[in-house]
C-alpha cells in the first residue's frame, strides 16, 4: 500500500504523467518470448512521423489499448508493438517547405544532402507523436519501437521486393497512372481522393477530312485534345455508321486522326462520339492499346504543357492552356456550345492538387495472384471483420483488384533495389549494392532513381516488426498477431495488403480478426479540419479534462464501426464519471481505515439482500463486459460499466449501506466494509483498460485491503465471473424495491414535496411475492424514500387525497393530506400549466413558420422540436397531477 489518502478532489494533472512514468520504469508494458504463457500481439497502425495527435488518433488507439490492457490482465504475454511510418510524400513536403523558407530547394542540395536534412528533421521532430501517445495512456512496449526506414525494416522491404521481382510479380511498364503535378510523383488509386466538382462540358467541332461535314465531341478537359490520336463511336450507334473508315482533322493541331469503333463508348454521353487521348486518360489508354493507337504526351510532370502541345501553348499551366485554347476554338468557330457539368475529380490525398492521368514508366505489383488466398481466408471465415459488414466491402475490392503502382518520384523513402547495367540491357534486383553485372561483368551500374510507395513497407508491418526476414524467436512466438485495428478509410491501403503479404511471405494469415472503426466528425457530421475550425487539439482537451475522461467519452459515444460525432461538451461525461468514481472510492476508503483484511470470506458473513445483490450484479457485469470486449463492442462495455458503477454501486448500494457503515454494530460494519471494498476492487480492474490512470491511483489504496499483492493494476488479474455469485432471484427482488422507491420519489417530486419531509406510504396489490419482498426490505424503502410509515398488504385501500403509482402488480399510494397545502399546490400547478402552455405555443409558432424551418440551421430546428416534445410531456404530467388534487377537493 502506498500509504497516502486520496485527495479531496481528483486532479488528473497530479496523477497521469506520474503514473505513466512509473509504469515505464517498472517495465510493465514490456513483453518477452515466454513459452510458459500464451502470446497476444498487436501492432500499432504506424502514425506518420510528421504527425501530431488528432482526435482520429484517439479514436484509433484507445480501442487498441483497451484490448491490450485487458489481455495483459488476463495473463497473456502481451505485446503491443509501436512505431512510426516514414510517410514519404508528406515528410518530403514538410522538409521542402522548410528549405523554401531558407530560399533553397531539394535540387539545390542534391539527393544525398537533402536526405541528410530529412533524417535531421526526423531526429528533431519525429518522436513528437510517440510522446503524445504516451500522454493518451497507450501501453505500448516502447523498448520495441520501430520505424519503417530503420535498418531492419529496410532490409525487409528490400527482401520483399526482390522475392516478388524474382517471381515475376513486379514489372516495369508504361501505364496511365495518377500523377500529382505539385508533388511530382505517381499516386496509387487509393491515394486519390475524389470530389464532386462543378465544371463544364465543352462541345468541340472536329472537321471530317475531305468534305464539309464536322462531328461534335464533348469533353471536360479540352486542353488534352492536343494529344488526341483518334475519336471513337459505338459500333451499334447508327448515327455514325456512315463515318466508317473516314479520318478526322484534329482542330488547332491540324493532325489527321482515325475514327475507331468500340463497345466501350457510351452513346448517351455527350454526342455519342468521344475523343481518345491515350496518354492522358485511363480509359483512353486501354482503347489505345486495343486499337494500336499512338500515345502523345502533351504535358510536363509539373502540369505545364510541353512542345507536343504546340508552340502557342508550350510552357502554359494546364488550366491557363484550357482558357486560351477555348478562346482559340471560339475564334475559329469550332466551339459548338458549353454546358455546366458536375463530375467526380481526383485530388492528391496529401496536397489536394487536382490529379492528372499521365502516361509514365512505373513499377507495378501484379495483384491478382496475391489476392486469391487473401480472398479465400475471408470467405471461409479464417479472418473475421468486426463489424462483419466490412467483409463485403473488402471482398468487392479484392475481386476487382488492379495492379499496384509502387514507384514514387521522390527522394525520401526506400529506394527501389533495381540496377541498370550501362554496358548491356541487364536489369537486376539486388540485396545491397551489386559489384558487377551478371550478364557482361561490367561494373558501371546505375540504381533506379524512384522510391517505393510508403505502403510497401506498411504492408509488411505485422511480421517485419518482429524481425522478418530473419527467423527470430519473436517472429516464431508472436506471429501471427492476435488482432488488427484499422479505420475503414485504409481497408484497401493497408488491411487488404497486409493480408496478402502475410500469405505471400509468411505462408499464412497475419491475424484472425480485424476491428474496423469509423472516423471522428463534428456534431454536424462534418469532417474535422483546421480550415473549418472544428478540429480540436486532443492535448488541450486532455489538459482540461484528463486522458481518462477523453478515452472513456470517445468510446462511450462511438458505436461499433460507426463514425463518432465529437464535441468537447461530450468529454464532460467522462470527467463527471471520473469524479463520481473518485468520490465513491474516498467514501469507502475513509470509512474503512480500521478495516483488517484478515477475516472471514463472504460465505462466512451474514449478508443482506443488498450485499448479495451487488455481488450478483458485479459478477454479471464481469461476464457482460468480457463478452462485449471479445466482440469488440467497446461502447457497449463502457455503458455497462458506467451503469454499474454510477447507478448500481453509487446510487443504490452506497446509499443502502450507510446505516450499517455508520452504525455501532461492528460485525455489520466489517461485513459492509468488506463487500464495498471487494466490489470497488472488482470494478476498478474492469475499468482499468478504459480509464487506466484513475483506476491505478485508487487501486493502490485498495489492493492491500482486499489481499492483492501485485505492484500495479496493470498486471492485476482480470475479474472472473463466478456462477455461484449470480442470483437472479435476489436481483429480481432488488429490482422491485428500486421501482417502488423510484415511484415514491417521482410522486414526491410531482407534488412538490420537500426532499427531507417524511411521508406515509401504503402499498397493496395481488402479487404476493412482491408484497413479501417489500415487507422483507421495508427498511430500504423507509431509508431511501424518506418514509416514516409504510403499510403493506392485500387489503390496503386507497386513502382519500392521495396520488398513486403502479409498480408491476403493486399499487403505491402517497396520502397528501397534511403533507402539502392542497389549495396552494393546485394554484402552483395552474400557474405552471399556463407558463408551459405559453412556451409550447411559442415553439409551435416557430415550427409552423416555413422561413424558420427552411432557413435556420438544422440543429436549431431540431432543438426546437425537442423543446416542443418536452413541453407536451410536462403538460401531460401537470394536468394529471392537477386532476388528482381536483378530485381530492371534490
Amino acid at each position: 500500500m502506498e500509504g497516502k489518502k486520496l485527495a479531496t478532489r481528483y486532479d488528473p494533472k497530479n496523477v497521469e504523467e506520474k503514473r505513466y512514468s512509473l509504469w515505464e520504469q517498472q517495465g510493465l508494458f514490456h513483453a518477452e518470448v515466454n513459452p510458459g504463457k500464451v502470446p497476444f500481439c498487436v501492432v500499432i497502425p504506424p502514425p506518420n512521423v510528421t504527425g501530431s495527435l488528432t482526435m482520429g488518433h484517439v479514436m484509433d488507439n484507445t480501442p487498441q489499448d483497451i484490448i491490450v490492457r485487458w489481455r495483459r490482465m488476463q495473463g497473456f504475454e502481451t505485446l503491443w508493438v509501436p512505431g512510426t511510418d516514414h510517410a514519404g510524400i508528406a515528410t518530403q513536403n514538410v522538409v521542402e517547405r522548410q528549405l523554401a523558407t531558407e530560399g533553397q530547394s531539394r535540387h539545390d542540395l542534391g539527393r544525398e544532402q537533402f536526405l541528410e536534412h530529412v533524417w535531421a528533421w526526423k531526429k528533431s521532430y519525429g518522436g513528437r507523436i510517440t510522446q503524445q501517445l504516451k500522454r493518451l495512456g497507450c501501453s505500448c512496449d516502447w523498448q520495441r519501437e520501430r520505424f519503417t526506414m530503420d535498418e531492419g525494416l529496410s532490409a525487409a522491404v528490400q527482401e520483399a521486393f526482390i522475392r516478388l521481382f524474382e517471381k515475376g510479380l513486379i514489372y516495369r511498364g508504361k501505364y496511365i497512372i495518377n500523377w500529382c503535378p505539385r508533388c511530382q510523383t505517381a499516386l496509387s488509386d487509393e491515394e486519390v481522393e475524389h470530389k464532386e466538382m462543378h465544371g463544364n462540358l465543352w462541345y468541340i467541332r472536329y472537321p471530317v477530312v475531305q468534305g464539309e461535314e464536322h462531328i461534335v465531341v464533348a469533353t471536360t478537359r479540352p486542353e488534352t485534345m492536343l494529344g488526341d490520336t483518334a475519336v471513337a463511336v459505338n459500333p451499334k450507334d447508327d448515327r455514325y455508321r456512315h463515318l466508317g473508315s473516314r479520318r478526322i482533322l484534329l482542330p488547332i493541331v491540324n493532325r489527321e486522326i482515325p475514327v475507331i469503333q468500340d463497345d466501350f463508348v457510351d452513346p448517351e454521353f455527350g454526342t455519342g462520339i468521344v475523343k481518345v487521348t491515350p496518354a492522358h486518360d485511363p480509359n483512353d489508354f486501354e482503347l489505345g492499346r486495343n486499337h494500336n493507337l499512338e500515345s502523345v504526351v502533351v504535358m510536363n510532370e509539373n502540369g505545364t504543357m510541353n512542345e507536343n502541345a504546340g508552340a502557342r501553348y508550350a510552357g502554359m499551366d494546364r488550366f491557363e492552356c484550357r482558357e486560351v485554347l477555348v478562346e482559340d476554338l471560339q475564334k475559329q468557330e469550332l466551339l459548338e456550345k458549353i454546358e455546366t457539368h458536375i463530375h467526380s475529380v481526383g485530388h492528391c490525398y496529401r496536397c489536394h492538387t487536382m490529379v492528372e492521368p499521365y502516361l509514365s514508366d512505373q513499377w507495378f505489383v501484379k495483384m491478382k495472384p496475391l489476392a486469391e488466398p487473401a480472398l479465400q481466408a475471408v470467405r471461409d471465415g479464417r479472418i473475421r471483420f468486426f463489424p462483419s459488414r466490412w467483409a463485403s466491402v473488402y471482398l468487392d475490392w479484392m475481386e476487382n483488384i488492379r495492379d499496384w503502382c509502387i514507384s514514387r518520384q521522390i527522394w525520401w523513402g526506400h529506394r527501389i533495389p533495381v540496377w541498370y547495367c550501362q554496358k548491356c540491357p541487364e536489369v537486376l534486383a539486388a540485396r545491397g549494392v551489386p559489384q558487377s553485372c551478371p550478364r557482361c561483368g561490367g561494373s558501371d551500374l546505375r540504381q533506379d532513381e524512384d522510391v517505393l510507395d510508403t505502403w510497401f513497407s506498411s504492408w509488411l508491418w505485422p511480421f517485419s516488426t518482429l524481425g522478418w526476414p530473419d527467423d527470430t524467436p519473436e517472429l516464431k512466438y508472436f506471429y501471427p498477431i492476435s488482432f488488427q485495428n484499422s479505420g475503414y478509410d485504409i481497408i484497401f491501403f493497408w488491411v487488404a495488403r497486409m493480408i496478402m503479404a502475410g500469405f505471400e511471405f509468411m505462408g499464412h494469415l497475419p491475424f484472425p480478426e480485424i476491428y474496423i472503426h469509423g472516423m471522428v466528425k463534428d456534431e454536424r457530421g462534418r469532417w474535422m479540419s483546421k480550415s473549418l475550425g472544428n478540429s480540436p487539439d486532443p492535448l488541450e482537451i486532455i489538459e482540461k479534462f484528463g486522458a481518462d475522461a477523453v478515452r472513456f467519452s470517445m468510446v462511450l459515444i462511438t458505436a461499433q464501426g460507426q463514425d463518432a460525432f465529437f464535441s468537447e461538451e461530450k468529454v464532460v461525461i467522462g470527467r463527471n464519471f471520473a469524479n463520481k468514481i473518485w468520490n465513491a472510492s474516498r467514501l469507502i476508503l475513509m470509512n474503512s481505515e480500521d478495516f483488517k483484511p484478515d477475516g472471514p470470506e463472504p460465505e462466512e458473513l451474514s449478508l443482506t439482500l443488498s450485499d448479495r445483490w451487488i455481488l450478483s450484479r458485479l459478477h454479471r457485469t464481469v461476464g457482460n463486459v468480457t463478452e462485449s470486449l471479445t466482440q469488440y463492442r467497446f461502447n457497449e462495455a463502457a455503458q455497462i460499466l458506467y451503469d454499474f458503477v454510477w447507478h448500481q454501486y453509487c446510487d443504490w448500494y452506497l446509499e443502502l449501506i450507510k446505516p450499517r457503515l455508520y452504525g455501532q454494530d461492528e460485525q455489520e460494519r466489517r461485513t459492509v466494509q468488506y463487500i464495498a471494498l471487494v466490489v470497488l476492487d472488482g470494478f476498478l480492474r474492469l475499468l482499468h483498460p478504459f480509464m487506466p490512470f484513475i483506476t491505478e491511483e485508487i487501486w493502490q489504496e485498495v489492493k492491500d485491503r482486499v489481499k492483492h499483492q501485485g505492484q500495479s493494476i496493470v498486471i492485476a488479474p482480470w475479474p472472473q465471473a463466478e456462477g455461484r455469485r449470480l442470483d437472479a432471484a435476489v436481483e429480481r427482488e432488488m429490482e422491485t424495491v428500486q421501482k417502488v422507491v423510484v415511484a415514491i420519489r417521482n410522486m414526491r417530486g410531482d407534488m412538490n414535496i420537500p426532499p427531507g419531509q417524511q411521508v406515509r406510504i401504503l402499498i397493496s396489490g395481488d402479487g404476493q411475492r412482491d408484497l413479501e419482498t417489500i415487507e422483507h426490505c421495508k427498511e430500504y424503502v423507509l431509508h431511501l424514500a424518506k418514509v416514516e410509515n409504510l403499510d403493506i398488504g392485500r387489503g390496503v385501500k386507497r386513502p382519500k387525497n392521495a396520488c398513486s403509482a403502479v409498480v408491476g402488480e403493486l399499487e403505491v399510494f402517497l396520502p397528501l393530506e397534511g403533507v402539502i397545502n392542497l389549495e396552494v399546490e393546485r394554484k402552483r400547478l395552474e400557474l405552471e400549466i399556463d407558463r408551459i402552455s405559453g412556451q409550447l405555443e411559442n415553439a409551435e409558432k416557430k415550427l409552423q413558420d416555413e422561413n424558420f424551418v427552411h432557413r435556420a440551421p438544422q440543429e436549431v430546428v431540431d432543438r426546437e422540436r425537442l423543446k416542443r416534445e418536452d413541453y407536451e410531456t410536462s403538460l401531460k404530467k401537470l394536468h394529471r397531477n392537477l386532476e388528482i388534487l381536483t378530485v381530492s377537493k371534490n
